[in-house]
């Protein structure tokens, strides 16, 4: 079954890469719903849509774990990513967790939650780290 997943997470993260509205049309669930690392949630269409204003050069998952539990496969990845959203840069890097659901080997993607990777460019600041940066030179506890 691995074998499967595996393939049908290359044929979505090319995709989405290419912004193949008509391919993931096949992949996505009727009831899609896609969780985005600020906490929006987009159905479906507008999962689709958004494909109008993006741009990816590059969009790919690793660290990837899979666990299935009868029709349904739990993925949790990277993301990686370089691309513009209205012209604005998207996270390089998120967490997200793609819940997968079919049987006889044929997947699709029901919903994806992401979240931010502290850290990385395009999340938020790490809390706290701007105590450390702006403290006594040598870093924590002064040099």
């Amino acid at each position: 079954m691995t074998e499967h997943i595996d393939s049908f997470l290359s044929a979505w993260t090319r995709a989405e890469c290419a912004g193949d509205i008509e391919k993931l049309e096949g992949l996505l669930a009727d009831d899609f719903c896609g969780v985005g690392p600020l906490g929006f949630i987009l159905p479906r269409p507008a999962w689709l849509a958004r494909h109008r204003e993006l741009a990816y050069q590059a969009f790919d998952l690793d660290e990837i774990q899979t666990r299935e539990h009868g029709g349904t496969a739990i993925v949790t990845a990277r993301n990686n990513t370089h691309g513009t959203y209205r012209g604005h840069p998207v996270p390089e890097a998120v967490r997200a967790t793609l819940v997968l659901a079919g049987d006889s080997g044929s997947w699709q993607l029901a919903t994806i939650h992401m979240s931010f990777i502290a850290g990385t460019r395009g999340a938020p600041p790490i809390p706290g780290a701007g105590d450390l940066r702006e403290g006594p030179a040598g870093g924590p506890g002064g040099s």
